[in-house]
C-alpha cells in the first residue's frame, strides 16, 4: 500500500502513474484517511496534465507548436489536487 499527504493547499505529489489495481491511502488536511485506487488517481494525474497542457499553450504530447524559444523543459506535473470523496 501507498500512502500519501494532502499539503496545505490540496494537493498530494504525484509525478508518475500508479499501478491501477493498488490502493493508495491518502491522508488529507483535515485528519481523514481515505483509501483510492491507483486507477482513480491516475485519471485525476491525467486530468490535471491535460489542464495544465491547455493552459501552456502545449499539444497533447506536451510539445509546444509555437515558434521556438529558449524554455525549461516542464511539461509534467509533480502535483495533483485531490479531496475527499473523489
Amino acid at each position: 500500500m501507498i500512502t500519501l499527504q494532502q499539503d496545505a493547499e490540496g494537493f498530494i505529489r504525484m509525478n508518475r502513474h500508479f499501478p491501477e489495481s493498488v490502493l493508495i491511502s491518502i491522508t488529507f488536511a483535515d485528519g481523514t484517511v481515505e483509501e483510492i485506487a491507483g486507477g482513480r488517481l491516475n485519471k485525476a494525474y491525467d486530468d490535471a496534465l491535460a489542464e495544465y497542457r491547455a493552459q501552456n499553450h502545449l499539444d497533447a504530447k506536451g510539445f509546444s507548436r509555437s515558434p521556438q524559444k529558449k524554455t525549461s523543459p516542464g511539461n509534467k506535473i509533480d502535483f495533483v489536487k485531490v479531496h475527499p470523496g473523489m
